[in-house]
């Protein structure tokens, strides 16, 4: 999913690179994810939930962010995987 965030924050304003769809959802309910994050990591969640083995959230500002989530080892946004 492209957009206009780096991808998902902790409570630092910092980066989470990598969540389980388990963890994502614990923080939807706990409020660390929260206003328009929301919708983003819940398509992402109902993506892995109908199959697919991860969904990540890039920021399409970033020349390249799916080239860098794809071919670096860091990736450049947040990706969320089904386990």
């Amino acid at each position: 999913m492209l957009t206009d965030v780096a991808g998902v924050l902790d409570e630092n304003g910092t980066l989470i690179p990598e969540l389980t769809a388990e963890e994502a959802q614990r923080r939807i309910e706990d409020g660390s994810i929260s206003g328009g994050m929301i919708p983003k990591v819940e398509t992402c969640l109902a993506a892995v939930k109908a199959g697919a083995s991860a969904a990540v959230i890039l920021d399409g500002r970033v020349p390249h962010a799916c080239l860098l989530e794809l071919f670096t080892h860091k990736g450049s946004g947040t990706i969320i995987r089904a386990a």
